[in-house]
């Protein structure tokens, strides 16, 4: 019994001390001393925005919302033409298990939508081929055509999956991340047309972001990759 409990109490020992050397103790940061809102232009060629709080959001509300989220940016742009597109921008400064960026295919039918397509894509500015997803979702007299990315410190993971897989990375390494989720869409029955529009602005968008913000949102290697 003596050897069995010195053999449990080694074992014991050793995971705690696995426990230790995984728990993140530094973080990291790729918005340095500014804000979202600061960073993402009002104005793009011919398109001016407005602030709009009316965007699906994430599902959690009050101060849950407030503790997974340390910012969140939701804007109409508008195109003299008539065309609109809606931006949410959802920041938070720490991504863990227990606070992480909510997808839109989980988020959306939170709040009654259907998802109908949920496919991945890549948008190209300069060298830099940043991934994302394009969704449909359906709501009864609605229909959302939706262009996003999720960075997680310097991954931009294309699924749960690979969400699940950075934050690991992140806490072997030592790190707790940040994270932004940025979300595009356009309401419309023809996705053919609305993917069109949306492939056409978010690059100019994110050409008109200053080249020393754009790694906090697509990350310090594209974002270095859209100078050249």
């Amino acid at each position: 019994m003596r050897r069995r409990e010195l053999v449990i109490s080694a074992l014991c020992a050793a995971a705690a001390g696995a426990a230790y050397a995984l728990e993140p103790r530094k973080t990291q940061t790729l918005l340095r001393n500014t804000k979202m809102a600061d960073i993402i232009p009002l104005t793009v060629g011919d398109w001016s925005a407005e602030n709009s709080d009316g965007l699906v959001q994430p599902a959690d509300e009050g101060s849950l919302a407030a503790t997974l989220y340390s910012e969140l940016v939701g804007r109409i742009y508008h195109r003299p033409d008539g065309a609109a597109v809606m931006m949410l921008a959802a920041y938070g400064d720490t991504q863990s298990d227990l606070l992480q960026l909510h997808r839109p295919e989980s988020c959306y039918p939170a709040v009654g939508f259907k998802i109908l397509s949920n496919q991945a894509g890549s948008i190209h500015l300069g060298r830099a081929i940043v991934p994302v997803r394009r969704v449909v979702a359906t709501a009864p007299q609605r229909q959302e055509n939706i262009l996003y990315w999720a960075r997680l410190g310097e991954h931009l993971p294309s699924n749960a999956s690979d969400q699940r897989r950075a934050r690991l990375v992140s806490a072997m390494r030592g790190y707790v991340p940040d994270g932004v989720l940025v979300r595009f869409s356009v309401i419309g029955d023809d996705s053919t047309a609305a993917f069109n529009l949306l492939d056409e602005f978010v690059p100019a968008l994110l050409a008109a972001v200053a080249p020393s913000d754009r790694a906090s949102l697509i990350g310090t290697r594209l974002a270095a990759e859209t100078k050249s």
